[in-house]
């Protein structure tokens, strides 16, 4: 062959490949070639010609498939996965593809093609989720802003035998797709805007939007979409009716503060985003010493416009030094960020406290950082976990109707392993404030660790549907779940999501790569996890979790070894 024989052009790469091949064929020979058949000539190969692509190569369960651009490939995926998926009358014997597509050069040689760009695409295939679709960067490039379907970044992810990581993203976006209406009235309440652009207001103006929402959601009848999920849209020129399709909530309220001269202006507005109307906008005006009043005004404001009087939930405890409030708000976000971070939110809280000791929500947010400290920040454990213990029960004697506390104390009474009183701070915690997600994606953690999974997966389910932009720890609640039923597809695509990726969840990660026999991938990434947490080890994972099902462990455990993680 010569180098004149060769042809080199872009183009963009299908790959196509059935979910448990071998498996179905021990199973049933005749009848998997037979449904394999059926799927080239029925599905793959009407949707490629429809979008002006050719199979070039078919080996066995394995289809590679041709387009001159990357939206005519995506659309002929997509199609192709929504025929399959449609098809029910073959019970356990029905075919499922993972699907990869990249936009790459490739060579043809007159009976093949080959190259990065077809081996790319293969590679993306094994990435992709049963049922879903795994593209490139490139390929993501080309049809953003042109096609209906929503995908979900990935980030970079080092797929088999290829030395550069690629950026990759995938479809069905399960965790951020259109979510049906709540039956009640439903709200997000996007960050106030800092009017005077000084970032030393900005934490100010954060925490006035932080305590809206943790107000609203305490009012029975309204649905909430958590903070976390709010503040994704921070800074970003949005449309409110793409807001509210992303979080499925009916209403968005938007506004702006200004904190100047000892007083606070806020401005909102009200939007009927399935409607698409303005319902109101008003102006509020108070000195600093009024701040709470004003936030129950805004709040009374919002609750009247969307359902009239509701019930007025029992009021939390608010704190009667303003400087204790300003420095617990600059804590909420730093006690989660990191090791760093946290220490210094410690040190926040603790001045906090020492201004205002009954201050029930410094308190709280104590425990849990101390909590934080000795379960995921390698610092000592006994004093900690005693010091945790103690603050967390002060603050729910000195506030018993603050659900953040009471979910403090739930999450920190199962690892002493004091269950049934867990249990029923949970209970209070959600009886206080049924949209309070953090408690529900603690307790699927607890309810995995127990045993009963399909609980923790039903736990985790509404946590994120709270929290559709969750912080890291609900992903590694959600992978840690999938892994407990042996869903380790299902895992690896959750915890390969760039939220929760290079976490302290990268150890299911490699877990769920081991059991998938990727052992070389499972290993690389037990190294990686082990750099940033080089005190792990299974026997202390072991010892220091809330397990009450030891086949739980156990399950965790052999993932573990498999991945090369330390024994202890």
């Amino acid at each position: 062959m010569t180098d004149q024989s060769l042809q080199r052009r872009l183009a963009a790469i299908v790959v196509a490949d059935v979910v448990g091949y071998s498996g179905l064929m021990e199973a049933d020979e005749a009848a998997t070639l037979a449904n394999v058949r059926e799927l080239r000539f029925g599905i793959i190969e009407p949707a490629a010609t429809r979008h002006k692509g050719r199979i070039f190569k078919v080996l066995g369960d394995g289809f590679l498939i041709e387009f001159g651009s990357a939206m005519d490939a995506v659309k002929a995926a997509l199609e192709i996965q929504r025929a399959t998926l449609a098809v029910e009358d073959l019970g356990d014997r029905r075919l499922l593809l993972r699907i990869g597509v990249n936009l790459g050069d490739v060579i043809d040689d007159g009976s093949d093609l080959l190259g990065d760009g077809v081996n790319v695409a293969a590679r993306l295939q094994t990435a992709a989720a049963p049922g879903g679709i795994c593209i490139s960067a490139d390929v993501h490039g080309e049809i953003a802003g042109s096609i209906d379907e929503r995908f979900f970044d990935a980030g970079q992810c080092h797929l088999k035998n290829l030395i550069r990581p690629v950026h990759v993203w995938h479809w069905p976006d399960q965790l951020q797709s259109i979510f049906p209406l709540p039956d009640g009235p439903s709200i997000a309440v996007l960050p106030f805007t800092n009017i005077t652009g000084d970032e030393a207001d900005g934490y100010f103006v954060d925490g006035l939007t932080e305590d809206l929402i943790t107000d609203l959601s305490r009012r029975p009848g309204l649905f909430v979409i958590a903070r976390s999920s709010v503040f994704a849209y921070k800074g970003k020129q949005i449309d409110v009716r793409v807001v509210a399709q992303d979080l499925g909530v009916r209403f968005v309220l938007e506004g702006s503060a200004r904190r100047s001269a000892g007083r606070v202006r806020i401005n909102t507005q009200l939007f009927d985003a399935r409607a698409g109307q303005h319902l109101w906008a008003d102006r509020f005006d108070r000195t600093m010493e009024d701040v709470f009043e004003l936030q129950d005004e805004v709040n009374a404001k919002i609750v009247e416009a969307l359902v009239g009087r509701l019930a007025v939930p029992i009021q939390r405890n608010r704190p009667k030094h303003f400087e204790a409030y300003d420095l617990c708000v600059r804590a909420r976000r730093l006690t989660e960020e990191s090791p760093h971070t946290a220490r210094e939110a410690y040190m926040l809280l603790q001045r906090a406290v020492e201004l205002e000791p009954s201050y029930a929500e410094a308190l709280g947010l104590l425990a849990y950082n101390r909590w934080l400290a000795w379960t995921h920040f390698g610092e000592p454990e006994d004093l900690n976990r005693r010091t945790a213990t103690t603050f967390a029960q002060r603050a729910v004697s000195l506030d018993p109707n603050d659900a953040g506390c009471r979910y403090v104390l739930g999450t920190i009474l199962a690892y002493e392993r004091r269950w049934e009183e867990s249990e029923a701070a949970f209970a209070k915690a959600l009886e206080l404030d049924p949209n309070h997600a953090d408690t529900w994606a603690a307790m699927s953690d607890m309810s995995v660790l127990d045993g009963r999974v399909a609980d923790g997966l039903a736990q985790i389910e509404k946590a994120l549907r709270l929290n559709p932009h969750p912080p890291c720890w609900y992903l590694c609640h959600l992978g840690q779940a999938q892994y407990a039923t042996r869903n380790y597809d299902g895992a690896k695509a959750t915890l390969r999501r760039d939220e929760t990726y290079r976490t302290n969840s990268r150890k299911f990660l490699a877990a769920s790569l081991a059991q998938l026999d990727d052992l070389e991938e499972a290993r690389r990434e037990a190294e990686l996890f082990l750099i940033a947490h080089p005190h792990f080890t299974i026997n202390h994972w072991l010892s220091s979790q809330p397990l009450r099902d030891p086949s739980v462990g156990d399950h965790f455990v052999d993932g573990f070894r498999k991945a090369g993680l330390p024994e202890g």
